[in-house]
Order: structure tokens, then sequence, then C-alpha cells
């Protein structure tokens, strides 16, 4: 047995000696597939140089060093580092490092991004100048950390098309950017945290500031066909903006866009407008009027805020569904909103009730089939300070400003209908102070259409069986 000892130590040597040299082979090939890769990758529209391009012998791990393009356009991009982890072939991990992008003449960095790492991609380099499959393309996560992007730029351009900083112009900085199941025509997950710009010319809201939390979009499929785009959720948090024309923050906007589940709608948590930033940046022409509209709405503090909620859901009864929507809007010290409507209806065949929740033209060639709705309106306040300032506006007193209103309430409800001057002489209770809350209730009948609606809308309200109340 000991005779055997020098033997396996000798054949474990020649074993270990031929699998080095196999991965010391296999490594250089890869390493020579990146720079073949790389330089087909960037080989039209400018020039570009490599430094060291080498591989791990005891990891499978190939980097090229600094990557250098120069482009026609007059654009340099400079990566110090682009490192594939894994099989060539079906890499683990694909990440670049110390990515700039540069005006060749100033040297003015346009973008900078610390790491990106692309996690299970198809590809180790996917090339710019050939056509790809679609199924060629596709990378299970997506990270990136330490984004710096100028705006006046045209790249920054392309990257936020149609959006109020395309033609911006400043600096936007990004923490980081997370993503998952990236395709050619689907994102399963984005979230993008950690924003903070300055800009100017940014539309209609002018020069400022503006940070965000972050921004998440889920199941967004659709993409490669314009018009075919469909999210699932948006949650965006903690935005805060402050520019020439809007002063402003939002805690929380959620969108559910997925109505397959059964419900859907809209969200809206502590948005908050600093009217009184806003009159003093605004023009001094236009000051006086702005602090009238400010004091009306917010009691004189100068902050209007909001909470918002637009809801709504479907039940599939077999011969029918039934759309159900759900409206909340609450302006802290001014009023509140109810609105709820419940619509047993026969869609057209073939259409799913979260297909007419996504697109509510389908409604017009429904079937209603009776239903109910309720709307509710309750002063906070508001309705009282529009008596103030009507009165003062038109130089009589409150009671009198009442009673003009009470008048006209009458005149218009003898044209639109009794409905009609019902809610509108509840409005009025609620201007003198005698109701604090207008309750309006309506019953569909038994079957009718939107168009029907539509079509004769002074008759609509009779249809609908309205019963007006206040409290």
């Amino acid at each position: 047995m000991h005779s055997l000892r020098p033997q396996a130590i000798r054949l474990g040597q020649i074993l270990t000696f031929a699998t080095l040299v196999g991965a010391c082979g296999v490594a250089a090939a890869d390493a020579e597939r990146l720079e073949a890769d790389l330089r087909a990758l960037f080989g039209e529209g400018g020039t570009l140089s490599l430094g060291e391009v080498s591989s791990g012998m005891l990891r499978s791990r190939v980097t090229a060093e600094d990557i250098v393009f120069e482009a026609e356009e007059g654009e340099r991009l400079l990566i110090e580092r682009y490192i594939v982890s894994g099989d060539y072939d079906a890499p683990d991990e694909v990440t670049l490092e110390g990515i700039r992008i540069e005006d060749s003449l100033t040297e003015l960095a346009l973008v900078n991004i610390e790491r990106l790492v692309l996690g299970e991609p198809s590809r180790a380099v996917f090339p710019l100048h050939e056509g790809l499959a679609p199924e060629e393309v596709n990378v299970g996560s997506l990270a990136i950390d330490g984004i710096v992007l100028e705006l006046a730029s045209e790249l920054a351009e392309e990257l936020l098309f149609d959006t109020p900083l395309q033609s911006g112009e400043g600096r936007m900085t990004i923490e980081q950017v997370r993503g998952e199941s990236l395709t050619h025509d689907a994102i399963g997950m984005l979230e993008i945290t950690g924003v903070d710009g300055v800009a100017e010319n940014l539309d209609e809201f002018g020069s400022g500031s503006f940070t965000l939390g972050s921004l998440r979009l889920d199941e967004l499929t659709g993409i490669d066909t314009e018009g075919e785009e469909k999210l699932a959720s948006l949650v965006l948090r903690d935005f805060v903006v402050e520019g020439r024309d809007l002063v402003g923050s939002l805690a929380m906007l959620e969108v559910d866009g997925d109505f397959d589940d059964g419900k859907g709608g809209v969200r809206l948590e502590e948005l908050q407008v600093d009217l009184a930033r806003m009159i003093e940046l605004a023009p001094e022409e236009e000051r006086t009027q702005m602090r009238m509209a400010s004091n009306v709405l917010t009691n004189g503090s100068g902050e209007l805020r909001l909470d918002a909620a637009f809801l709504g859901n479907w039940k599939d009864k077999g011969d029918h569904s039934v759309l159900v929507s759900d409206i909340q809007v609450d302006i802290v010290d001014a009023l509140r909103l109810a609105f709820d409507i419940s619509l047993p209806v026969q869609l057209p065949q073939g259409v799913s009730a979260a297909e007419a929740f996504a697109d509510t033209e389908w409604l017009e060639v429904a079937t209603l089939l009776g239903g109910d709705m309720y709307l509710s309106l309750s002063d906070q306040g508001l309705f009282a300070r529009l008596a103030t300032l009507g009165a003062a506006t038109e130089g009589i007193t409150e009671a009198e400003f009442v009673e003009r209103a009470r008048t006209q309430a009458q005149g218009l409800g003898m044209m639109l209908g009794p409905e009609a001057q019902a809610v509108l002489l509840g409005l009025v209770k609620l201007l003198e102070g005698t109701a604090e809350r207008v309750e309006v209730r309506g019953t569909l009948p038994a079957e009718s259409s939107v168009a029907s609606y539509k079509s004769d809308p002074l008759g609509a309200a009779g249809k609908l069986n309205i019963k007006v109340e206040t409290h």
C-alpha cells in the first residue's frame, strides 16, 4: 500500500497539470473572444483602443481594461473595466466599472456611472450593429450604481424623451437602479432610487430642483410595440420639486394597472403644494389674484394638501359583470368628495370586464343592467370662504350674496330640470352654512346604454331617479 502512494501523488500532479493547461487554454480563448467581441461592438462609427485583456486561471473570469471609444459624432466613451464572470457563452454576470461618456473636444462629462452589473445576460457582449432575434436579448437582473447625467446633452435628450427633463439644462444624479427579467418586449421589475437634480427650462415647470425617493415599475409589457404597453403597477415615493412655477411634494403615487385580478386604480397620498412660495416666485402683477385664490383654498395657510383615491373593481357574474368605482378626494380645510358607482353590465361578446376597465370606450357599446350611484360633497371650510370672497368682490353682504346665488340656482333649475335644481340649491345651503354635506343618489333603469345618456344629457337626470339630501 505504501508503494502506491508515490504513484498516486504522481497521477494527481499529472491531472492537476492537465487541468491547469486546459483551463489556461479556455481562459486564453475567452480573452480572445472578449477582445474580438468588443472590437466588433465598437467596430463602426469611430475608433477603439483597448488596454490589457486578461483571464483568471482559477476563476472563470475574463477582464478587459481601459476601453476608449472615440465616436465620429464627437463623443468619447471610457470604461475602466469590462468583466465577464462564468461561462463566456452563458455568463453569470457581466460587470462594467468606471463608465464615462464625455465630449471629446471639451472633455466635459455627459454621463458617469460607477458600476453596472448584468446578471445572467444572454450574451457576454451585445453587438450594436448586428440584428439579434428578440429571444436572444434578455437579462436576468440589472444593477447600476452612481449615475451622474448632464441634462444639456443629446444623450440625455434621448434617454429622457417625452418627459419634462427632455429639453432641460442642468444635472441629475441617481444613487441606484435595480431591475429584474429584462427582455426586448418586457421588464419584470425596474426600481430607481435616490434621484436628485437641478435643472433649467423644464417646460411648464420652469427652473428649479427636484428629488425623488424611489420609483418602481412592475410587469411592464408590450414595450416593443407602440400603443401595446401595459403596466401592472407603478409606485412613486417622496417626490419634491421646487421650481419657478411649482413648489410642492408628493409622499406617494400608486398606480395599479393590472385589472386581471379584478381591481385597479390610482392613489395619491400627501400631495402638498406650497402656494405661498409659488406666489413669492410669481411675477408681481400675478401675485394678488394668486394670493386670493390661495387664501380661499387653504384658509390662509398658503399650503394646499390633498389625498385622493380613484379605485375600481369588477366581478364576473356569469351572464353579466358588475363594475364598481370608488373615488375619494380630500382637500384639507377645503372639501371632501366621494363618488361611488355600481354598474351591472352586459359587455359585447368577447370583451372581458378587465378589458372594459382598462379601456372605458367598451362601455359605450355595453348594455347597462340597472345599477346605482352615490355622490357626497362635504364642506371643510371652502364654501364659507367662497361666500365671503364673493360678497367682497361684488360689494354686498354675505347674506345678499347667498340670496343671489339661490335665485340663480332656481333660474338654472328651471332650464336644467328639478334634479339639477335640487343639487344647485344644496350647494347654496353649503354657502350659507345651513348644511355641511350634500348627498346625491341615483338609480339607473333596468336596461339602458351610455349612448342614450350622451344623446340627451338634460333628460338623463330624469332617467336616473335622482334624490338629493343635505345634512
